[in-house]
């Protein structure tokens, strides 16, 4: 009488992956059920870069305006970071928008106008414009 042998990858699956709940038994219903939550998540992803794409097309048309304190020599006192011009736009705006995902393009350096950009999804950014003016 022989007996079927089994395979390690086998024994791996049935006493280690699938008691933890890390993997699933290839079922009809389980391989239906991993196609329906991969089409969802294409979905959601889609969604979220349609999202992105508008909130873009929104930020690009923005100017943010900041004051800056002056010396009397003519420097500022302090910095304008981009954590202070992700505070003001969305101060400004209303906009939910990660504020880690904001930078200056160049350091502010006194009153003028500079360049902000703001990485919206892996694939969108859009800039806007930041004016500082002096106090």
């Amino acid at each position: 009488h022989s007996f079927p042998t089994r395979r390690s990858s086998d024994l791996y699956g049935r006493n280690f992956l699938l008691p933890r709940n890390v993997a699933k038994e290839a079922t009809k219903a389980n391989k239906h059920q991993a196609v329906v939550d991969k089409q969802v998540a294409e979905h959601r992803a889609a969604q979220r870069k349609d999202e992105a794409t508008m909130l873009a097309a929104q930020v690009s048309k923005v100017t943010v305006k900041l004051t800056v304190k002056m010396g009397e020599n003519g420097k500022m006192f302090g910095n304008v970071t981009s954590k202070d011009v992700a505070k003001a736009l969305i101060a400004q705006t209303g906009l939910d928008i990660d504020r880690r995902k904001i930078e200056l393009k160049q350091p502010v350096s006194g009153p003028g106008d500079y360049v902000a950009v703001v990485k919206l999804h892996p694939d969108i950014a859009s800039e806007f414009n930041v004016r500082v003016d002096a106090e």
